[in-house]
């Protein structure tokens, strides 16, 4: 039982940075892609 919950703790510490690393790409996907449409915009006022 104690091998059990030794592994499923291992699991569950891998896990979530995991997920937290493709949350933030994500987000740093979405920052980026706002920041093209103003420069964009920006070019255009030019």
């Amino acid at each position: 039982m104690k091998k059990l919950a030794a592994l499923i703790t291992v699991a569950f510490a891998f896990a979530v940075p995991l997920a937290g690393c493709n949350t933030m790409k994500g987000a740093g996907q979405d920052i980026q892609k706002g920041g093209e449409k103003m420069e964009d915009a920006a070019k255009k006022k030019q």
